[in-house]
């Protein structure tokens, strides 16, 4: 009898442990198929900053949702921390950025996000509220920049387009002020944060200043920039999703409508030139 009841208990616990086995199977399983879409929901967090970014989104979030994608804009006024809400997993996507502002930030902060499509570019222009040409910039003239490296560079390197400045050769795609070679005229170099500068041309002789924050300060950059990047720029900026997701349906969907003839000929009637479709 003792025999019978201890083979019995025997059996009843190894039946336990083998269907506890199977449940963790069973769980895997569903977390491999979740990691494999997903986004499926259809419904996308997009980052963006304020301004035209934000405005285009609103008309793809518009045309999203008759092709049954729901797009939930989350607007952002500094750009430092966009792509810490990605990676951290706050958005699904975030569109904001060129790709070399977003490799600096992954070099920096080991970013996991990737560059999943081209959408707008925004060329940068120089401002001044107290000359009307370039050539009339004095010795030791202030001539305000990003003080972000990639964007710092990408105004050096539009400078030395100018003819203000030369650069060391080899200086790159982001050189610093360090990088600068000639600068005949002896220009003081203010570096300050992006955002800030069209509030500041007043302390300034001059300053190059992206496109999004001319627009928002009501600049007109086709009208009121004394210098333009030109409009094959390679500064394009783009959409980054995290790399675990970058082949979401969903994303793929998104894309389809942000590259639509509709949001090119928005971008166009809108923006008349200062903001470029880049795909």
């Amino acid at each position: 009898m003792k025999k019978w009841l201890l083979s019995s208990l025997l059996l009843i616990l190894i039946a336990a442990l083998t269907a506890c086995g199977g449940g963790d199977k069973e769980n895997a399983g569903d977390k491999d198929e979740k990691a494999k879409d997903l986004l499926s929901d259809g419904k996308l967090t997009v980052g963006v900053t304020a301004g035209e970014h934000e405005e285009i989104m609103e008309k793809v979030k518009e045309l999203a949702a008759d092709k049954d994608l729901e797009i939930d804009i989350k607007t952002f006024s500094d750009y430092l921390i966009v792509n810490e809400a990605l990676a951290q997993g706050d958005l699904d996507l975030n569109v904001f950025q060129h790709e070399p502002y977003m490799n600096k930030q992954k070099e920096d902060r080991n970013y996991d996000i990737v560059n999943v499509g081209n959408t707008i570019t925004t060329p940068m222009g120089v401002y001044s509220n107290k000359v009307k040409d370039l050539g009339e910039l004095k010795k030791g003239a202030k001539l305000g920049l990003p003080s972000d490296p990639t964007n710092g560079g990408r105004s050096l390197l539009l400078f030395e387009k100018a003819g203000l400045i030369k650069l060391k050769k080899g200086a790159g795609d982001t050189p610093s002020v360090k990088d600068i070679e000639e600068n005949k005229k002896d220009y003081e170099f203010v570096e300050l944060e992006a955002a800030q500068i069209p509030h500041q041309l007043d302390d300034l002789d001059a300053a190059a200043i992206n496109s999004n924050y001319a627009i928002e300060s009501g600049l007109v950059p086709t009208e009121d920039a004394i210098f333009m990047e030109e409009k094959d720029s390679p500064w394009v900026n783009i959409v980054a999703a995290r790399a675990e997701s970058k082949d979401d349906p969903a994303i793929k969907q998104f894309l389809e409508v942000y590259q639509s003839e509709e949001v090119k000929q928005f971008i166009d009637e809108t923006y008349k030139g200062a903001v470029i479709p880049g795909w």
